[in-house]
């Protein structure tokens, strides 16, 4: 049961009518993963009101990590951590954001915590979202002063192509600038009433920012949250490399921007294999090599005398057959030996000899 002063909403589950872009559900299909490994990097940037003052911080790191899951094995993802902090206008606001995202720009969990003080009254929202089975659990606990309030609702997996939470916004940026990919996506997304609407994309360009003493040219990609209730816009742009360099939620007095050039991540370029040109083998002059020569065939030449010494029978045998075979002078000289060595078997049936040089023999003169 709820202690005073809270409500809670069973769980629902809401009709859904908006659907995701092909061109975008193909654009999170296409992510491979020695792309997104160069979108995995840490970076921080501050939060500078209209008149230049440093208000706040912002953070972000993305990672390769395991996604714990019962009962199944775990599996690989991207763990991300987004952290604000920042004073508005004198009122102190925060947020944080941990996920998991899989390999394929799905969520697999994401908890987003905000909080908000004023004077004498403070508002706290915590949403969590996780995939259980073939369904997207979203809840949220909103404590405002002394009121709690619980929502609860529940989406089919199988409407959800294409769905973009806050952490997984982060990666699909970073690919985004790195392509410089000038086509507009639409992606679905929750907003702060958990209710489905369209995430769009949008391209703004290049142009130039100065950074510390440096001035870069950086990518610009216009995202938009098209709730019913409170539609928002922010502008980002981006180094090269996928890094941030300035962020800014429209109608908001405060700037996110890069302070200082970070280190670009540049794809990896392997060494070449080397080369190994083959060269004729002149072991005759190398003394080594021809030293072991005259070793072994000294030793194999000996091996060879041993062995004929104590078999005598050897040549005799031999000689039997070369008198054989110039008498008989058989045209198949394979067939003849075979023949000829047959009887030798032990196993071997006997029958009638040199049948093969028969014919050749009987038209020789002086063999009849």
């Amino acid at each position: 049961m709820a202690s005073s002063g809270a409500t809670k909403v069973e769980i629902s589950e809401p009709p859904t009518h908006v659907r995701a872009s092909a061109e975008a559900a193909a654009f999170m299909a296409g992510a491979g993963p020695d792309e997104l490994r160069l979108c995995l990097f840490s970076e921080s940037l501050q939060s500078v009101s209209q008149s230049g003052a440093a208000v706040g911080s912002f953070t972000v790191d993305i990672q390769s990590a395991y996604y714990e899951q019962d009962g199944r094995d775990d599996e690989k993802c991207y763990l991300v951590h987004i952290s604000s902090h920042s004073s508005v206008d004198g009122v102190p606001c925060g947020s944080s954001i941990t996920a998991s995202i899989s390999l394929q720009l799905e969520t697999l969990e994401q908890q987003h915590h905000e909080s908000l003080k004023l004077k004498g009254h403070s508002l706290d929202k915590k949403t969590h979202m996780r995939r259980r089975d073939d369904q997207m659990v979203v809840s949220r606990v909103i404590t405002e002063g002394q009121q709690v309030r619980h929502d609860t609702k529940s989406y089919d997996l199988s409407e959800l192509t294409g769905l973009v939470s806050e952490a997984s916004n982060l990666l699909i940026m970073r690919l985004l600038a790195r392509r410089k990919t000038p086509q507009n996506l639409d992606f679905l997304t929750f907003d702060a009433e958990m209710n489905l609407c369209i995430s769009s994309y949008r391209a703004l360009g290049s142009r130039t920012q100065l950074i510390g003493k440096d001035t870069v040219e950086v990518y610009g990609i216009e995202r938009a949250i098209h709730s019913a209730d409170v539609p928002i816009t922010w502008q980002v742009y981006f180094l090269p490399d996928g890094h941030l360099s300035s962020r800014v939620q429209v109608g908001s007095p405060v700037t996110l921007t890069v302070s200082q050039m970070p280190i670009l991540s540049e794809p990896e370029e392997e060494d070449p294999k080397p080369v190994f040109e083959k060269k004729p083998l002149a072991w005759e002059e190398d003394a080594e090599l021809y030293s072991q020569f005259l070793e072994r065939k000294e030793e194999l030449t000996s091996a060879h005398q041993t062995y004929l010494r104590r078999h005598p029978e050897l040549k005799a045998l031999l000689g039997d057959f070369m008198q054989f075979l110039l008498l008989r002078k058989p045209e198949d000289v394979i067939t003849f030996a075979a023949e000829f060595f047959g009887p030798f078997a032990s196993a071997r049936e006997r029958s009638e000899t040199f049948r093969s040089a028969m014919a050749a023999s009987n038209d020789c003169p002086g063999t009849r």
